[in-house]
C-alpha cells in the first residue's frame, strides 16, 4: 500500500506523455476511450503561462495521477482532467492533487472551483464528492444542423443589450447558475457577464430573440473549430455558449439564426448548451433540433476558506 508520503506532486511536463499515456490509453473503451493522451502536449500550459498549471502525481517511476487548473477569470478556476492510475487508486492521490491544484488557484485570487464531468461517470462523481465538491448545475447539447435557409417565426437580432436583458431574468440562468461555456478553455464554464456578450458581438455572434411581447430568447458563439474523426474526416464544428428562450417559437426562431450562422462560417456541425430541464430539452427537440445523448454535470467548491 502506498504511503501518503510517498506521493510528489509537481508540475507535468511534455516529457511525462509516455507514463500519462499509459495511464489514460485504455481508459472508458467502451465510451470511446479517453482524449488526455490524444491532446496531451496541445493540452499542456507553455512554461511561462500562469493562467494554467497541470499537476502530476508520482511514486517512485509512476505516474499515479494528474489534473489541470486554469484561471477563467480573476476569481473563478477550472479543475479538468483529472485521472488516477488504477494502481494508486483510493491511496490518497486525488485529494493530494486537489491539495495543489486548489492552492495554485487561490494564490491567483480564486474564490469558486468548478469541474464538468459526464453524468455516466459516476467514480468521477464520487470523487469530486468526496474531494468537496457540491452539485451546481446540468446541461445538454442541442444540435440544430447548419443551414443558409433556416427560419424561424420571429425576428432575431445580433444586440448584445437585449441578450443580456433576456439572461439576466430567464429561467435558463437560474438553473445554470448563470453559466455558460469559456470562450477561450474548451469545455469549461463560467459567469456569462454583459461585457462577455459586448465583446462576443464584435468577435463571434450574438443573437436575441425579438418575440411578441419583447425579447424572447438569446444565444451567442463561443468559438468554432476542426476536429479529424477516426475515419480521417474533418469536421468542423460551430460551439454556442448558451440557449435560453421563452416558449417553444423562440426556440424556433433561436435554432434557425444559429443554423444560418453556423451555415455562414462552414460549420458542419453544431452543438449549443441548454439546460437539462424537461422544458428546455422538450423545447429543443419540438423545434426541431437533434439533441446529445446525455447531459453533463457541474460541481463547484468554495475556495474562499483556504
Amino acid at each position: 500500500m502506498t504511503r501518503t508520503t510517498d506521493i510528489e506532486i509537481r508540475r507535468a511536463t511534455h516529457d511525462d506523455y509516455e507514463g500519462v499515456a499509459a495511464v489514460t490509453r485504455d481508459l472508458w473503451d467502451d465510451r470511446g476511450g479517453d482524449y488526455l493522451h490524444h491532446v496531451y502536449h496541445d493540452w499542456l500550459e507553455d512554461e511561462g503561462d500562469d493562467t494554467k498549471r497541470t499537476f502530476l502525481a508520482t511514486v517512485g517511476d509512476d505516474v499515479a495521477g494528474i489534473v489541470q487548473a486554469v484561471m477563467l477569470s480573476p476569481d473563478e478556476a477550472w479543475f479538468q482532467g483529472m485521472r488516477v492510475n488504477p494502481a494508486y487508486r483510493r491511496q490518497g492521490v486525488s485529494r493530494r492533487l486537489n491539495e495543489a491544484s486548489f492552492d495554485w488557484a487561490v494564490e491567483r485570487g480564486a474564490t469558486v472551483g468548478r469541474l464538468m464531468t459526464f453524468s455516466w461517470n459516476v467514480a468521477a462523481l464520487g470523487a469530486a464528492r468526496a474531494g468537496g465538491f457540491a452539485p451546481e448545475t446540468e446541461f445538454r447539447f442541442a444540435q440544430p444542423a447548419p443551414d443558409p435557409d433556416a427560419d424561424g417565426p420571429h425576428v432575431v437580432s445580433t444586440d448584445p443589450d437585449a441578450a443580456w436583458r433576456f439572461w439576466t431574468t430567464s429561467d435558463a440562468r437560474t438553473h445554470l447558475r448563470g453559466l455558460a461555456l469559456d470562450t477561450d478553455e474548451s469545455w469549461a464554464m463560467c459567469e456569462l457577464t454583459h461585457d462577455d456578450l459586448v465583446t462576443l458581438a464584435d468577435d463571434t455572434a450574438v443573437f436575441a430573440v425579438d418575440g411578441d411581447t419583447g425579447v424572447s430568447g438569446m444565444a451567442y458563439r463561443s468559438r468554432d473549430y476542426e476536429r479529424e474523426t477516426d475515419d480521417g474526416e474533418t469536421i468542423r464544428w460551430a460551439e454556442y455558449g448558451v440557449g435560453a428562450w421563452a416558449d417553444v417559437p423562440a426556440a424556433k426562431s433561436l435554432f434557425a439564426a444559429i443554423a444560418r450562422d453556423a451555415a455562414s462560417i462552414g460549420a458542419d456541425r453544431t452543438r449549443v448548451l441548454i439546460p437539462e430541464t424537461v422544458t428546455a430539452v422538450s423545447d429543443a427537440s419540438y423545434a426541431g433540433a437533434d439533441l446529445s445523448d446525455e447531459p453533463d454535470f457541474v460541481l463547484g467548491i468554495d475556495l474562499t476558506g483556504r
